[in-house]
């Protein structure tokens, strides 16, 4: 072992092992949250097409 039993077993290390657990939890949410594509709410309300003007180089076509 590298370290001995009795710091295994402090109040300290407690403290510190639960930092690192929350600390490796958040980044983890970060990260799935980074790889999963955004939500935009208001696609749920009016549709899929969010720009208010074509940006088409030919402006008189619509999709």
């Amino acid at each position: 072992m590298l370290l001995p039993s009795t710091v295994l077993q402090s109040d300290e290390f407690a403290i510190l092992a639960a930092f690192v657990a929350i600390n490796t939890v958040m980044f983890a949410a970060l990260a799935v949250a980074k790889i999963l594509p955004k939500v935009h709410p208001t696609d749920w309300f009016r549709g899929r097409n969010r720009r208010a003007a074509t940006r088409s180089i030919h402006p008189d076509e619509r999709l």
